[in-house]
């Protein structure tokens, strides 16, 4: 048995003087009594803080487990519905959540009933076109607001900012007028260039660019290096992670592509996978086929879906690199 003593050695002296329980009613389990005057027992604190810490991590998971079931348990559904045959699908007087009989039929079905091979293609080769152009105007434009001196910079910028807030549907309106006046519909060049420029893009970048230390450049320019040369072996580098970044969302930015296509081209020589879908549903296998429709989404979504998955870490360090002053 343990003295008190030891008892004594392993608490805190919390009051110099005496004082009841009833002075503390709340804290009751936590003061120990000796010899009238009491001390802090730091066992028990220990045990209710970790018993305190399990049920707030308990409550968390709890809640973070609801919260993923929400989010993925739509697109859950869609893969599920796919793979069920139309028959089974239209049988079920009760949704399941699980089929015994899948079937890849419905795949097969979108790639067949529409040109869906050639909408991937326009797509691939309107992102393409459109990341290359814009990461060349935004990693320039940033360097030239963040680097270079030049008069009405400052205020240049700040217009450049102001064009945020600008409603996205004015610009439309506007960019369909000079394309039509251009004759430029149902071409990719159409397609491409009102979308060649980004000003959150070139304001991420530029802060990243406004990090880099100022003698880096101007040791740079002593040994005679142009700003191109500095720009592209200097400063690109070093924001690799954000350029990679802006790179990746640009291109989930144009595969999504709905309502600027689908106003510029009546074409299906020049339709996107977002237009295709729609495609689908009046000319291909009708409103009512389901699953076949979900297949064509599935096939759809499946690109973006990987791509965040491999380099949502550099998503993250991106934006979080954009998002510091150093």
């Amino acid at each position: 048995m343990r003295s008190k003593k030891t008892d004594v050695g392993k608490l805190c002296r919390l009051y110099p003087t005496p004082v009841s329980y009833a002075d503390t009613p709340s804290r009751e389990g936590v003061y120990q009594k000796f010899y009238g005057v009491y001390y802090m027992n730091y066992e028990n604190l220990e045990r209710r803080g970790r018993r305190r810490a399990v049920a707030v991590k308990a409550v968390t998971y709890t809640f973070l487990t609801l919260w993923g079931i929400f989010v993925l348990f739509p697109f859950y559904w869609m893969v599920l519905t796919s793979l069920k045959s139309y028959s089974a699908y239209n049988g079920e007087f009760i949704p399941q959540l699980f089929t015994l009989s899948p079937t890849l039929e419905n795949y097969l079905q979108a790639f067949t009933a529409v040109p869906l091979a050639d909408y991937f293609l326009n797509t691939v080769i309107f992102t393409l076109l459109t990341t290359a152009l814009m990461l060349a105007v935004t990693v320039l434009a940033a360097f030239a607001f963040a680097r270079l001196q030049f008069p009405g910079r400052d205020l240049v910028f700040t217009l450049f900012l102001a064009l945020m807030m600008i409603p996205s549907e004015l610009v439309v309106i506007t960019n369909f007028v000079t394309i039509t006046e251009l004759d430029l519909r149902n071409t990719f060049t159409g397609l491409v260039l009102p979308s060649v420029t980004s000003v959150f893009y070139i304001y991420l970048l530029r802060e990243n660019f406004a990090q880099i230390p100022d003698e880096l450049y101007y040791a740079a320019k002593v040994d005679g290096t142009s700003d191109l040369k500095y720009l592209f072996k200097v400063m690109v580098p070093i924001c690799k992670p954000t350029i990679i970044t802006v790179t990746i969302l640009k291109v989930i930015e144009c595969w999504n592509s709905y309502v600027w296509p689908r106003l510029i081209t009546d074409n299906e020589a020049y339709f996107l996978v977002s237009n295709g879908i729609q495609q689908i549903r009046e000319n291909g296998f009708g409103r009512d086929n389901i699953p076949a429709m979900m297949a064509a989404v599935v096939v759809i979504s499946a690109p973006l879906i990987l791509l965040f998955l491999l380099f949502r870490k550099k998503i993250m360090a991106g934006v979080a690199r954009g998002g510091m002053k150093g």
